[in-house]
């Protein structure tokens, strides 16, 4: 047992922990339940045995995809709208959805990660044509550009910050900001628009989302070579605001710090939600529970072909096709499959141990791939805490915080007052991931509702006492890290190449956790598998 001022110290810093353990309070920690991922029903991979069902069990199918997340949902997307229709899907969790996945209380939906997309450029032709089909938009501007129907659009007051006992509008810290801080902002708005308008001899942008669509010209990939805080001291940025701003949003995507992000990482960030130079950044689409809307409908294609609780133990390469075999999560069953294909829509660490050839030697290219973890909690409110300064936003972020604060579930429902849902982000920075996945599950469900509450608490000294639940979900592997040198190292490109009938679909072949990312991935590897017998096929891409 760890005592609370060293659970405080060793996730909120020793003086909060300090300051919070001189303020006795009196209540217990309210309910609540430690949801997945399944963590350790995942680990058995590395100790699976590599049995074969039995000649009974086995069964055939032109397709499989293995992964339930955002790729995988969406590469069933995709075959479904051709008319395809033998597959099955494979996903280890009880729920499909991954990251994007929500969750329900008796209050509200709410997301257990991903909680919002902005909304996507004339350019993003399959997203686009996503948003149409589930009634999102409502036509185009005068550019073009898809315009998403009100309602969808996060409402106002929708961003603000909470600094030494109050809270302001917006996520750059105005208040107190001297004439050189601001000079130092604008100079960095400036440097992200110039990147905005930036093409290359192909006319490409150098930041788009997705970044297949992006250049790799070589003066944006020398970005890829330096970190985040490099970049800053090369252009002499050195306002602490600034840098606060700046790490927060690689903290926000990647899980990861300056010092540890690519500064190619950094310019994506700003520059590839804006549509041109001087441009606002795209509006943000969101919803009750998050990018768990999507993955909803995503999974419709998927109806009576998806089987989660099973884990994939081998894919296997054989003449006739691929063989890929199944356990389901108690252990007690193994199932075999016999198809023509194989679409892979699970990250790199999980390929090295489940892929046949890359169990027996794995490919240099899976070393380059790194992945952060974070913890979501989700607390249940009897009533909206109380704030001094600007008023309650659907983002709320605390400055002085290592976490990210918290969304409102209800925001989008315009009842600003009553019982709601507070989504509170944790990201594990440090710098080797293997221990920050030690740090994430050395505390349990009582631990970081502990951690969330205590943090939340700066702001809020009534929250304690108006939360009736708090719920947890770990991710170990939460999300793709752009560590300096990974974008340029051309390890993307090579996971990306199909291996004897198997086609690789996943966010991390990006670089960047985007639903978006992981959404382009699973409709090109769909259309991979469905040229092989269709060579005119029209692309969604």
């Amino acid at each position: 047992m760890i005592s609370r001022r060293d659970l405080l110290a060793a996730f909120l810093g020793a003086p909060f922990a300090a300051m919070a353990c001189r303020r006795s309070h009196q209540l217990s920690l309210p309910p609540g339940s430690l949801a997945g991922a399944s963590d350790s029903v995942g680990h058995r991979l590395r100790s699976a045995t590599r049995d074969r069902p039995g000649s009974d069990g086995w069964e055939n199918h032109k397709i499989v995809i293995v992964g339930g997340g955002v790729a995988g949902l969406s590469a069933a997307w995709r075959l479904a709208h051709e008319g395809e229709n033998d597959f099955v899907l494979l996903e280890l969790e009880p729920a499909l959805g991954g990251t994007a996945r929500s969750g329900r209380s008796k209050i509200s939906a709410y997301p257990w990660g991903a909680h919002y997309v902005p909304s996507p450029m004339k350019e993003n032709r399959a997203l686009v044509r996503l948003f149409d089909e589930m009634g999102f938009l409502d036509g185009v501007d005068e550019e073009g550009e898809p315009l998403v129907a009100e309602q969808f659009l996060c409402r106002d007051p929708e961003e603000r910050l909470f600094y030494r006992g109050k809270w302001y509008e917006g996520l750059y810290l105005r208040a107190g900001a001297t004439d050189d801080d601001l000079r130092q902002l604008r100079e960095f708005e400036s440097e992200v628009a110039r990147w905005v308008g930036w093409r290359d001899g192909k006319g490409r942008r150098a930041f788009t989302i997705p970044t297949s669509a992006g250049s790799d010209d070589s003066e944006v990939m020398a970005l890829d070579r330096i970190s985040g805080r490099q970049w800053l001291d090369q252009n002499r940025w050195t306002s602490a605001r600034l840098r606060w701003y700046v790490e927060y949003a690689c903290r926000d995507d990647y899980g990861t710090l300056l010092d540890d992000t690519s500064a190619w990482a950094v310019v994506f960030y700003f520059a590839s939600r804006m549509t041109s130079a001087g441009a606002a950044s795209r509006p943000l689409v969101t919803w009750p529970e998050g990018n768990g809307r999507l993955v909803n409908h995503l999974a419709r294609s998927s109806e009576g072909r998806a089987r989660p609780g099973w884990l994939v133990t081998n894919v296997q390469p054989v003449d006739h096709g691929v063989e890929v075999v199944a356990m389901s999560s108690d252990g007690r069953e193994l199932r075999g499959i016999q198809a023509k294909q194989v679409i892979f829509a699970g990250p790199q660490f999980v390929a090295r141990h489940v892929i046949a050839p890359y169990r027996e030697a794995a490919p240099p290219h899976i070393a380059a791939f790194q992945y952060g973890s974070w913890m979501v909690a989700n607390l249940t409110v009897r009533d909206r805490p109380r704030s001094e300064g600007f008023p309650l936003s659907w983002d709320n972020v605390l400055y002085e915080s290592p976490a990210l604060g918290y969304v409102v579930a209800t925001h989008q429902s315009d009842a600003d007052f009553g019982p709601t849902v507070l989504t509170y982000y944790y990201p594990l920075c440090d710098r080797d991931p293997h221990h920050a996945r030690e740090r994430l599950l050395s505390a349990g469900r009582d631990g970081w509702a502990e951690i969330a509450l205590s943090d939340l608490s700066r702001a809020h000294s009534d929250l304690r006492g108006l939360t009736e639940q708090i719920d947890v979900m770990r991710w170990g592997h939460a999300m793709v890290r752009p560590h300096v040198g990974f974008i340029s190292s051309g390890a993307r490109s090579a996971a990306s190449q199909p291996l004897r009938g198997i086609h690789f679909a996943h966010s991390d072949l990006s670089g960047v956790a985007l639903f978006e990312e992981a959404f382009d991935h699973g409709v090109r590897a769909a259309e991979e598998v469905l040229r092989e017998h269709r060579p005119g096929l029209e692309s969604f891409r």
